[in-house]
């Protein structure tokens, strides 16, 4: 399966699947990160991305999310409060990809970052033009899950040409 995904489809038919059919990791990448909001369901309050990886990781899912900005101030206010106890992030600067991988068997790829005009639910006036596809071609995910898994555990740091910007290679939050 192959899906093409445009615009609010990011949130309803990306996001909100994979939090809800997420068992056991769930892996985002992602240049930006701000405190998106997430609807409990129809017409309900939403929550904040970071109680909703809190409530995952109580629920026994592990949350990796690889990012190259330094996270909105809402969103690093919230991890003040509370780290989620299996949410682990890292930075690196030159990550640009956006995905979200789904217990290696789901995944988004595509244009939106982990924000409300991106993979939120901002209203369709006020998000961002996103396209990408949702699949579990297992060969593409594969695929996708080695190259960023590579970043992750820094397979690239000592030959990467820009350590200028990263003074502390795949540094962590400064809570």
């Amino acid at each position: 399966m192959i899906q093409l995904i445009l615009n609010q489809e990011h949130f309803t038919a990306v996001l909100s699947e994979a939090l809800a059919s997420c068992r056991h990791r769930l892996f985002i990448t992602t240049a930006d990160v701000k405190d998106l909001h997430v609807p409990l369901r129809r017409g309900g309050a939403a929550r904040s991305i970071v109680n909703v990886f809190d409530d995952l990781s109580n629920r026994g899912i592990e949350i990796r999310l690889l990012h190259s900005s330094v996270p909105s101030g809402p969103f690093l206010g919230r991890l003040r409060d509370h780290v989620p106890a299996l949410l682990t992030m890292r930075r690196c600067p030159r990550v640009h990809i956006k995905a979200v991988i789904v217990d290696g068997l789901r995944m988004y790829l595509g244009s939106a970052n982990l924000t409300g005009a991106g993979l939120g639910a901002k209203s369709a006036r006020r998000r961002n033009f996103e396209g990408g596809i949702w699949t579990d071609e297992t060969n593409l995910i594969d695929s996708v899950l080695d190259m960023i898994d590579g970043i992750w555990q820094g397979r690239q740091c000592p030959d990467c040409g820009r350590t200028e910007h990263c003074p502390v290679p795949l540094e962590e939050p400064d809570l």
